[in-house]
C-alpha cells in the first residue's frame, strides 16, 4: 500500500531526519496495538519456544552469563560484546522470563532477530532502556524485509494455538469477588488481598505461577487527556488499519498512558516550530533529560509541559505504547482453595506536582472494579518457580513484603498435602503492629507444623533498619545448615535491591559458616542454581 509522507518538505528538519520520521510514522500508523506477528506465533503456550524451532546457526555457544535479573543493563551489555545479534537483543531484556511479554527473553530477541514479532516494547520489567536498547539493536539489521532463511535461520514453525487462559493473546473473563486492606492503622502502605472465582473456566494453576491481569485507565487521566486534545471523548480515532474507535474508549483500554513513551515525543518534535524545543523534544525521545523531569512525565504531564503542541488523536494514539497486562505472583493454593485465586498487591499512589498519580492495575483492583464484575484474566505458567518435587524437601523462602504471596501459596499447598518437609519463611516489612501480612494465617502454619520457622524483620520498629538479609546472617548457622540437609532456596520481591542484598548476604553466610572463599562461595551458589535449588520470582 502506498502511502504518503506525514512531514511537510518545509518542516524543520534535515532531509536526513525527516525522511527518518516519514519513515517512523508510517509503521506507526500502520500498525495495530495487537501486534503483526502471526497468530500462531503470538499463542506460543508459556515456557515453550516461540519461533518453534532451533535458534539461527551462528555458531553462539548457546551461553548466557548476563541472565541475572539484578545485573545493570551496561553490564549485561558488556558480557554480550561481540555475541551474535540476537544474543545481544536478549541481554537487552530484562532478564526475569516474566513471561508477561508472552515469550521467554531467549525466544524474544530470537522472534525479534528472526522477524517472528515485531514489537520492541513488550518487556514491562525492562521499560524505556530495554526498548531503547532494542531499537538500536534492531537498526543493525541491514534489509528489516529480509526472511529468517536468508539470515541462516530455521524456518517459522506455528506454534500450537494459544489455549484460553494460558496466555495474554487469550485472556478468559473471571468473576472479581474482592479486595481487602491487609495493612492496619498506621501503616505507610497500602496493600490489599485481592480474591477471584475461577469456576467454571477450566483454568487451573500451581503454586509458583503467576496471574496476569488486563486492567483499564483511570477514567479521570483519561477525561484529563481528552480536554487537553480538546475534541469530544465520543470522537472516532482510527488505528490506520481501517478500523474505527471511540477516543476515551482507546485511551481507556488499548494504550498506556504512563510513562510517557520516546515516540510521544517524536511526534511532538514533528510538531514544534521553535529550534530549541525541537531539540529539547528530540533529546527526550534519546532518553536525555534536559529539565530533570523526564522520569515523572507521563503522557498527560508531556503534553501539559508543551502547552501549544497538540497532536490528533489518531497520531497520538499511534505514539504510544500498548496497555499491557500485569503479572502478579499467585497468593493462594490451588489444593486448598479449589476454583477461588488470591493476589496480594501493593496499591500504588504518588504525587506530583499537585496530581495524585496512580498505579494503573493496581487501583484498578483497589477501586474501579466491583465484586461480582468480570475481567480479562490468564495463568502464566513458573519457568521453574515451584515446590520441589520431593514433598520431604526443606525449604527456605525469602519474601519481603508482597514478596510473601507466592510463599503463602507455597505454605497452604503443603499443608493441604500433608508435606512432611521444613519450611522456613523470612518476612519483612516496615512495622510489625501495622504491616504483618497474614500474620493469624502463619501463627496457624507453625502451630499445624507446616511453618517451622517464621523469622520477621520490621526495619522501622527500631533505630537501626533491619531487613530480611541482615536476619539471614543473624541466623547464618542455622541457614547453612539447611543449605546442607539440600533445602531448596527460594526469593521473591524487588529485582534490583533486595534480591541482590539477599544474594550478596547468602555469600557472607557461606563465607562465615561454610568456610568458603569468594569463589567458593560463588561456586557453591552455582551449583544451586543449576540444580534448581535456588529460584527466584523478582520483579
Amino acid at each position: 500500500m502506498m502511502w504518503s509522507p506525514i512531514l511537510p518538505e518545509n518542516a524543520p528538519f534535515t532531509p536526513e531526519q525527516r525522511a527518518w520520521l516519514n519513515g517512523f510514522f508510517a509503521g506507526l500508523l500502520s500498525y495495530d496495538g495487537a501486534g503483526d506477528a502471526p497468530a500462531a506465533i503470538q499463542g506460543a503456550p508459556a515456557g515453550e519456544s516461540a519461533i518453534g524451532a532451533d535458534p539461527p546457526a551462528d555458531g553462539d555457544d548457546g551461553e548466557a552469563p548476563w541472565h541475572d535479573q539484578t545485573m545493570a543493563m551496561a553490564e549485561r551489555m558488556t558480557l554480550a560484546e561481540g555475541r551474535p545479534l540476537r544474543r545481544r537483543m536478549m541481554a537487552a531484556m530484562a532478564q526475569q522470563d516474566c513471561g508477561q511479554c508472552g515469550y521467554t527473553c531467549e525466544d524474544y530477541s530470537n522472534a525479534l532477530y528472526l522477524r517472528a514479532e515485531s514489537r520492541l516494547n513488550l518487556c514491562v520489567p525492562g521499560g524505556k532502556e530495554t526498548s531503547r536498547a532494542l531499537k538500536a539493536l534492531y537498526a543493525e539489521m541491514v534489509d528489516p524485509s529480509a526472511s529468517a532463511s536468508a539470515l541462516g535461520g530455521a524456518a517459522k514453525v506455528a506454534a500450537p494455538a494459544a489455549q484460553p487462559g494460558r496466555s495474554r493473546e487469550a485472556p478468559v473473563m473471571a468473576t472479581f469477588l474482592g479486595a481487602r486492606l491487609l495493612n492496619k492503622g498506621g501503616s505507610e502502605k497500602e496493600t490489599r488481598h485481592v480474591e477471584f472465582d475461577l469456576d467454571g473456566l477450566g483454568l487451573d494453576y500451581k503454586p509458583g505461577d503467576s496471574f496476569g491481569v488486563v486492567p483499564s485507565n483511570d477514567p479521570e487521566l483519561v477525561a484529563a487527556l481528552v480536554a487537553r486534545l480538546g475534541v469530544d471523548p465520543a470522537s472516532e480515532a482510527g488505528d490506520g488499519n481501517g478500523h474505527s474507535r471511540r477516543l476515551d474508549i482507546a485511551l481507556s483500554q488499548d494504550v498506556a498512558l504512563a510513562p510517557a513513551p520516546d515516540a510521544l515525543f517524536e511526534l511532538l518534535a514533528t510538531l514544534a516550530t521553535d529550534a530549541d524545543e525541537q531539540a529539547k523534544l528530540l533529546a527526550m525521545a534519546q532518553g536525555e533529560d534536559p529539565d530533570g523531569d523526564l522520569e515523572v512525565l507521563d503522557v498527560l504531564a508531556a503534553l501539559e509541559k508543551f502547552p501549544v503542541l497538540t497532536p490528533t488523536p489518531r497520531a497520538l494514539l499511534a505514539a504510544l505504547d500498548p496497555l499491557q497486562p500485569r503479572l502478579y505472583s499467585i497468593s493462594s493454593s490451588p489444593t486448598a482453595t479449589p476454583g477461588k485465586l488470591h493476589l496480594t498487591v501493593d496499591i500504588v499512589r504518588w504525587r506530583s506536582g499537585e496530581r495524585e498519580r496512580k498505579g494503573v492495575a493496581s487501583t484498578f483492583l483497589a477501586e474501579r472494579i466491583a465484586p461480582g464484575e468480570r475481567l480479562p484474566v490468564y495463568v502464566q505458567a513458573s519457568h521453574g518457580f515451584a515446590l520441589p518435587a520431593d514433598p520431604a524437601a526443606p525449604i527456605i523462602m525469602v519474601g519481603p513484603g508482597t514478596g510473601v504471596a507466592p510463599f503463602r501459596s507455597f505454605l497452604h499447598e503443603r499443608r493441604a498435602v500433608g508435606a512432611t518437609g521444613r519450611s522456613w519463611l523470612f518476612f519483612g516489612h516496615q512495622r510489625r503492629a501495622c504491616d504483618f501480612f497474614y500474620e493469624d494465617e502463619f501463627t496457624e502454619l507453625a502451630a499445624a507444623g507446616t511453618l517451622t520457622r517464621l523469622t520477621t524483620a520490621f526495619s522501622r520498629d527500631q533505630a537501626q533498619k533491619v531487613y530480611v538479609q541482615d536476619r539471614m546472617i543473624e541466623n547464618g548457622g542455622e541457614l547453612f545448615r539447611w543449605l546442607q540437609d539440600g533445602a531448596y532456596f527460594y526469593v521473591c520481591g524487588d529485582a534490583k535491591r533486595m534480591a541482590a542484598d539477599v544474594e550478596r548476604a547468602l555469600h557472607q553466610v557461606l563465607a562465615t559458616h561454610g568456610a568458603m572463599d569468594a569463589d567458593g562461595a560463588k561456586a557453591y551458589v552455582a551449583d544451586l542454581i543449576k540444580s534448581n535449588r535456588y529460584l527466584k520470582d523478582v520483579y
